[in-house]
């Protein structure tokens, strides 16, 4: 079975699943040809127990049309991620979890993954993007950021803190990367 790259990207309302709520997420699924296959994005209701971190919510004032989109059609999260479950489980390929930064990203969704629909399809393991920019550009982890990434990598698409576009412009970045990779 072939690999299905996901990448997926999430906002939230605090730096920890459980204390914190993830607000919005979304995916891409990728073939390694960077043909995109299929999108899921879902907004969610916020955790009853969970509170907003105060530095988190100061960023959001800074991003009022992101914010905006992410409360709107809010799902509860036990009926969003057994969705979600679904969605990747019917993907043409064995979905493998890309994201830049993976560990963020990974850790609220593998959280309400397991919490709210009992398993996920992408067992315990992320694909981080920062780190095959590291082995490519052969420098350290630190310094393998955007800005030092060649331009030929990156797509034409926006980056707006809404999760289907970050997940759609993040995807492409690592099918550009993968494509590299694999260059004789």
């Amino acid at each position: 079975m072939q690999e299905i790259y996901v990448s997926t990207d999430v906002e939230t309302d605090g730096p920890i699943p459980g204390i914190n709520s993830m607000l919005s997420f979304a995916s891409a699924a990728y073939l390694p040809d960077k043909t995109l296959v299929s999108t899921f994005s879902a907004n969610l209701e916020t955790l009853p127990e969970a509170k907003s971190d105060p530095q988190t919510m100061e960023w959001w004032k800074t991003q009022p049309e992101a914010w905006s989109a992410c409360r709107q059609n809010l799902q509860a999260p036990d009926l969003a991620m057994p969705k979600y479950v679904q969605w990747l489980e019917s993907l043409p390929g064995k979905p493998v979890f890309v994201a830049y930064p993976a560990a963020f990203d990974f850790m609220f969704v593998y959280w309400y993954l397991i919490r709210f629909a009992g398993k996920s399809p992408f067992s315990h393991s992320a694909l981080d993007i920062k780190t095959l920019a590291m082995a490519l550009l052969k420098t350290g982890y630190r310094d393998a950021t955007k800005r030092r990434m060649p331009r030929h990598w990156f797509d034409n698409l926006p980056h707006t803190h809404i999760s289907l576009d970050d997940a759609i412009e993040q995807g492409a970045l690592f099918c550009n990367m993968l494509q590299e990779l694999h260059r004789p």
